[in-house]
């Protein structure tokens, strides 16, 4: 699936102590009427564990632009995502209260509606609750062949 680009995706959910974030590739448009949404995580990744105890989280779509931001949520043992995203342009949800990266392709708060163990990975399947931006002149960062690369 390497030779398959996906598009670079932070999800960021809070928790009881702090706010928690990963970097994925797997944010797919499952429903237009219920909107939903789906990611895999992998079952032995802390976000795992906190998104099957918190229903609600953000996903923000990353643009060519964030590279720097994919890696940063993406290293082993990072420590909390406000520290993540300290000097870069972002928000917190109204609805989920995750943070939201500014500036990307797209950033949306979600509800999980739905839960499937697949393998080694747990599919979420959530009703989208808000899209915060949509910015349709932005390039998006993808993932292929193991590097980050932008379209176009």
């Amino acid at each position: 699936m390497a030779q398959v680009p996906t598009a670079v995706t932070v999800i960021t959910v809070k928790d009881e102590r702090d706010d928690v974030g990963a970097t994925i590739g797997t944010l797919v448009s499952v429903s237009l009427d219920p909107l939903l949404v789906m990611v895999s995580l992998e079952n032995t990744g802390y976000l795992n564990e906190l998104l099957l105890r918190r229903d609600r989280w953000a996903a923000s779509v990353l643009s060519a632009g964030q590279k720097a931001i994919a890696s940063r949520f993406a290293t082993a043992g990072r420590p909390g995502a406000r520290l993540l995203l300290a000097g870069t342009p972002h928000h917190r949800g109204e609805l989920s209260e995750a943070l939201v990266v500014d500036g990307g392709v797209t950033a949306l708060e979600a509800e999980t509606a739905q839960v499937v163990p697949a393998g080694d990975h747990t599919l979420y399947i959530a009703r989208v609750l808000d899209v915060s931006y949509v910015n349709p002149g932005v390039l998006p960062l993808v993932r292929l062949r193991g590097r980050y690369r932008p379209v176009g």
